[in-house]
């Protein structure tokens, strides 16, 4: 992998784990960007028991998981410009979460995954930022400089809001390109971390 981060990062402690829960939420058509929630994941488990971090698919919401997760990072695919209509379709589901306030203060993040280097992806992550924002919650961005601009290069988009990705047209097994993968398991590293330094101090082991 193209960090040195990743190979500090430590296992969590399995005697006394955080007490910090963060949900994956994504949709995918292909599986490109379930590949990226998945890393995304393994980021994340550097830093936690594999149990308080998960991916889940927006046809399978696991509410109970969701609405008691410290983070929920959201990612989507982009068409015409936007998250996905089923992702989308996920957002509407919350309208009742968003008028009784069950999400405010939770924190949020997010990445999106497109064929084209743009392909408007910046439009997605602030579509989802506006989003997390209208739920009262915390945002984390993507702190990383870019190592280059190679495929195998660390935040090789430049993106800073959330993490930005793109599946050229083959199988999700091969694309997303390593350095866009070592990128997302970077991020679920870091987002671990953050969620980890926040949380509440009669909550911690």
């Amino acid at each position: 992998m193209n960090t040195s981060t990743e190979a500090s990062a430590s296992a969590a402690d399995p005697q006394s784990p955080p007490n910090v829960t963060m949900a994956v939420i994504y949709h995918s058509n292909y599986g490109h960007t379930k590949r990226v929630a998945e890393a995304i994941v393994q980021g994340a488990r550097t830093q936690l028991p594999a149990d308080q971090a998960r991916a889940i698919d927006v046809h399978d919401i696991d509410w109970a998981f969701v609405d008691q997760a410290d983070l929920l990072v959201f990612g989507s695919a982009v068409y015409m410009g936007s998250v996905t209509a089923e992702f989308k379709t996920f957002m509407d589901e919350t309208s009742k979460r968003w008028y009784h306030r069950k999400w405010e203060g939770k924190w949020a993040a997010a990445f999106a995954n497109s064929g084209g280097l743009s392909g408007d992806k910046l439009a997605v992550l602030q579509q989802i930022s506006l989003y997390a924002m209208q739920h009262g919650m915390n945002w984390i961005g993507l702190p990383l400089m870019p190592t280059g601009h190679e495929a195998t290069d660390l935040n090789r988009l430049s993106s800073f809001l959330g993490l930005m990705t793109q599946s050229l047209d083959g199988p999700p097994e091969t694309t997303p390109g390593p350095g866009d993968i070592d990128t997302a398991i970077w991020f679920g590293n870091h987002l671990a971390k953050t969620i980890i330094k926040h949380q509440p101090a009669d909550s911690r082991p």
